[in-house]
């Protein structure tokens, strides 16, 4: 705000006078005028005398008491534009304590914010680390389980090497894979055999699945189930099986070598496919070749049945390499 000095120039301080002197004039015709009834009393009137001081001293008086009144008018605003600096100045020091208050209530409403997912993290770390306890207490639970079939495991191949040799094929957690070699009377025979694959799976429930691969060792494709504690049992069975088949599987193993054959253990059938387009097929019992014996079953030339009522093999009863070799030399045929 800009205030304006009622300080007068000297030339305006002058024209003031003649001002006030012209006015004074004209005052005292006008009160001299009024008390006059005509013009020609005015004439007759003698000049009334000057006043003490006269005009002048009048004058200096008006001038000392406008001087006094600007005095005082000056001091009144230098102490009305200092009230209202201080007010501008209060008003700032307001204004930066209601921006200070602003901003410390923005710093105190982030610092809840914060605190709030502070805690939130705090909660799910809590949830975490309950769910990592419970996830570690079920892994040292497999754990123990793992060792203790571990051990069960080690005393099955502590069983079984006695009579075979055991090479490891594949093992994960649910699933053993193995490849058995047994040990025969005849260290021959065992070589010429192909070695029986395994594989062993089991459940949380304390059962196996045992299944043995087909066409591994000409046995049938079969799988045996049971209690844990029962596994070792259905191995030794297993290659009680394969050991009494020995003989044969090997005699089959050689066949393989000279003649066109195929094996179909689930059948217990032997293949010959002497031609294109004839074949033969054998049936072998059991306990073949001490207990049972190998028999003609049917011939097939494209597809039809071949009468075999004139084929009359040399004895009553011969081995599969004895049928073979008579069947690819009958003239019949």
């Amino acid at each position: 705000m800009e205030y304006v000095s009622y300080t007068c120039a000297p030339d305006r301080r002058r024209m003031q006078k003649v001002l006030w002197r012209q006015l004074f004039v004209l005052d005292s015709m006008m009160s001299l005028l009024e008390g006059l009834e005509s013009a020609q009393q005015l004439m007759a009137q003698s000049c009334p005398p000057q006043p003490e001081g006269g005009a002048r001293g009048r004058w200096k008086a008006l001038k000392v008491e406008s001087r006094s009144g600007v005095e005082e008018t000056e001091a009144l605003l230098r102490s009305l534009q200092d009230r209202i600096q201080q007010i501008h100045d209060r008003r700032h020091t307001l204004t930066q304590l209601a921006q200070h208050l602003h901003s410390k209530r923005q710093q105190s409403e982030q610092l809840e914010s914060l605190l709030l997912n502070t805690q939130n993290a705090l909660q799910s770390c809590d949830l975490q680390l309950a769910q990592l306890r419970a996830e570690s207490e079920v892994t040292l639970g497999h754990l123990i389980e793992w060792q203790r079939l571990r051990d069960e495991l080690q005393v099955h191949v502590s069983t079984t090497q006695d009579v075979m040799q055991i090479n490891l094929l594949a093992f994960n957690q649910s699933e053993l894979c193995v490849e058995l070699r047994p040990h025969t009377s005849s260290d021959l025979l065992s070589n010429e055999l192909e070695p029986l694959r395994l594989s062993v799976t089991w459940s949380h429930d304390d059962r196996f699945r045992l299944q043995v691969s087909e066409g591994t060792a000409g046995l049938a494709e079969d799988s045996l189930t049971g209690r844990r504690v029962e596994l070792s049992a259905a191995l030794l069975e297993v290659m009680r099986c394969f050991v009494g088949q020995a003989e044969l599987l090997s005699e089959i193993k050689s066949l393989r070598s000279s003649f066109a054959i195929d094996w179909h253990p689930a059948q217990r059938l032997l293949v010959y496919l002497k031609t294109a387009s004839l074949v033969c097929q054998l049936e072998v019992e059991e306990g073949y070749p001490r207990v049972g014996r190998a028999r003609l079953l049917s011939v097939r030339r494209d597809g039809q049945h071949v009468d075999t009522s004139g084929l009359k093999p040399p004895s009553g009863e011969l081995r599969l390499t004895e049928w073979l070799v008579f069947l690819y030399s009958s003239p019949l045929l």
